[in-house]
């Protein structure tokens, strides 16, 4: 049997690590130590380790680490994103790392379906406009639904590729601007590759599904904000750090159609007397999009069916590679 530890923030252990969960890792492994923080790792507890089970605040890959780690062989990491663990050390040592990333690119894209549908019926509008009223309700007149819509996804990452499934069921035109993105997966999933400018000139809803890299931060300004349809709709569940948030609440300033449903913001959550908290044509959510307490339960479940297959000598389905670590959200 192969030995492992439970090494991550341990106030989101229970979260992501419950009974059932541990049940199945440990028809693997034999966990050597109760649940660790990286910060209280040392050596004689590594040395004989093979699998780390992990996630948010798990430790990172240094070479010191791995030089007290000889036997480790896997990491799962039941969490997104594995760039705060990785090291070229990790890489250069063979380490295999498997993430809960599709999991939690599921849960997003389920969320923005739900946001793109409400969107083209206006609800948002609605709900806040009847608040403003106080007895009334404002009439609904001109909202598309999902009537030939065109909705915009930027980028077509494991999140981006999720919701566009979840939109291809609806009559709705999707495309989407990722200058990475194999033009063989776009047409598989019936998304028209544009420019970022026609993406957001031409769409119903843009909803944005990036990484922060230097190429992005910021990138959503002025003047492609300003050449946003009529009555469109932004959505931002990925990172606040795509959006110049002050070009934003001028645009939504100018623009009063425009409407924005921001999960994420920069920073997060906004400061104190923001305008996003009373801007009329804005909603801001507490980053609900990804998994939420014991939802985080299916980012486990993933890592034992992982270490199952680790164990069984079959492919690992959410294995992470060296060469993916560029680009994908």
């Amino acid at each position: 049997m192969l030995n492992g530890l439970y090494v991550m923030d341990l106030a989101r252990f229970p979260d992501v690590y419950g009974d059932d969960e541990r049940a199945a890792l440990e028809k693997h492994l034999r966990i050597t130590a109760p649940p660790l923080a990286p910060a209280d790792l040392t050596p004689d507890l590594l040395v004989d380790v093979d699998v780390l089970v992990t996630s948010w605040g798990g430790p990172q890959l240094t070479a010191e680490l791995l030089a007290s780690a000889p036997r480790l062989q896997l990491v799962l990491y039941g969490a997104g994103s594995v760039r705060s663990i990785v090291t070229p050390e990790s890489w250069a040592r063979g380490i295999r790392v498997t993430t809960a990333n599709e999991v939690i690119a599921a849960s997003v894209a389920e969320f923005t379906l739900a946001q793109v549908l409400y969107a083209l019926k206006h609800g948002w509008r609605y709900v806040l406009g009847s608040r403003s009223l106080g007895e009334s309700l404002p009439r609904a007149t001109n909202e598309l639904g999902a009537n030939g819509s065109v909705v915009g996804l930027m980028s077509l990452g494991a999140t981006g590729r999720a919701t566009a499934r979840l939109l291809g069921r609806h009559d709705l035109v999707l495309q989407t601007y990722d200058p990475y993105v194999d033009p063989a997966v776009a047409k598989s999933l019936g998304v028209r590759q544009v420019s970022l400018e026609e993406l957001f000139a031409t769409s119903d809803v843009v909803s944005l599904h990036a990484p922060v890299l230097p190429a992005t931060r910021k990138v959503v300004g002025t003047d492609v904000l300003r050449s946003m349809k009529p009555d469109a709709t932004l959505i931002n569940t990925a990172r606040g750090a795509l959006i110049d948030e002050d070009a934003l609440v001028a645009v939504l300033q100018e623009r009063p159609d425009l409407f924005a449903v921001l999960d994420v913001t920069d920073p997060e959550p906004p400061l104190p007397g923001s305008p996003l908290f009373t801007l009329p044509n804005v909603v801001v959510t507490p980053h609900l999009a990804g998994t939420l307490n014991t939802e985080r339960r299916r980012h486990g479940r993933l890592m034992a069916e992982e270490l199952a297959r680790y164990v069984a000598g079959e492919p690992l389905q959410h294995e992470v590679f060296e060469a993916a670590q560029g680009r994908s959200a």
